[in-house]
């Protein structure tokens, strides 16, 4: 019999588990069986004329090397992506520790936050009143660790680090102001010790930009970053 369909009818006691279990105990069974190879006949798995073993294996290698294509693909723009980013990185940290004075170092951040980190929105928020605070703008959030308005980041200051997602409507209201409605997800990352000195906000419009997925690594690092070029000053 051709089929492991009529197999039953003549020999009862051979099922597909004990072919199954001998080709893969004898994987040169077909190398010595050549013939047996290039005639056996698969059903095409979308639907069309069947195809030989042969041409089944062939597409089968075919689709996982597409798969470890766009896996190397996904890996080489990551790379390139985390390599652009430690670019900027490092320009953030060359220029704050050439800032001449705390106001500048704060400028110097904002001023990159925007240019090259294309944050849509972005808050400093400090619990200590800096030298020459003023210089600063909007950017700079000067207030109490006390104070009522800091109470919605309690939670997320005693976790020791960064925080993605949305962000609670009280908590946008006192970073971005009533009207940034825009403000889709941001990104709270301590300054010190459980947000000892404060805390840093950068928002997106886009509400999946910062989620709770991502990889926290970058924003840890621009944290220790910030909160060093500050306390030296």
């Amino acid at each position: 019999m051709s089929t492991l369909k009529h197999q039953h009818a003549v020999s009862p006691e051979i099922t597909e588990e004990s072919i199954a279990d001998y080709l893969q105990a004898n994987p040169e069974f077909f190398e010595r069986h050549g013939s047996l190879l290039n005639s056996l006949r698969l059903p095409h798995n979308a639907g069309g004329p069947a195809v030989s073993l042969v041409e089944r294996q062939i597409l089968v290698l075919r689709q996982k090397n597409l798969k470890l294509e766009r896996k190397l693909k996904d890996l080489v723009d990551i790379a390139r992506s985390n390599d652009a980013l430690a670019a900027r990185i490092h320009s953030l940290a060359m220029l704050m520790l050439a800032a001449p004075d705390q106001a500048g170092v704060i400028k110097v951040l904002e001023e990159q936050l925007r240019v090259s980190f294309n944050a849509d929105r972005a808050i400093l928020v400090v619990f200590d009143v800096p030298a020459d605070a003023a210089a600063a703008g909007r950017f700079l959030r000067v207030v109490e660790r006390e104070d009522a308005q800091i109470a919605p980041f309690r939670t997320f200051m005693q976790s020791n680090a960064p925080r993605c997602g949305q962000i609670r409507d009280t908590q946008r209201d006192f970073l971005f102001g009533p009207d940034n409605i825009e403000i889709g997800s941001a990104a709270l990352v301590p300054l010190g010790a459980h947000a000892e000195m404060g805390f840093l906000a950068i928002g997106s419009r886009d509400s999946g930009h910062f989620h709770p997925g991502m990889s926290i690594d970058f924003l840890t690092r621009l944290g220790e970053l910030v909160s060093c070029a500050l306390r030296i000053r």
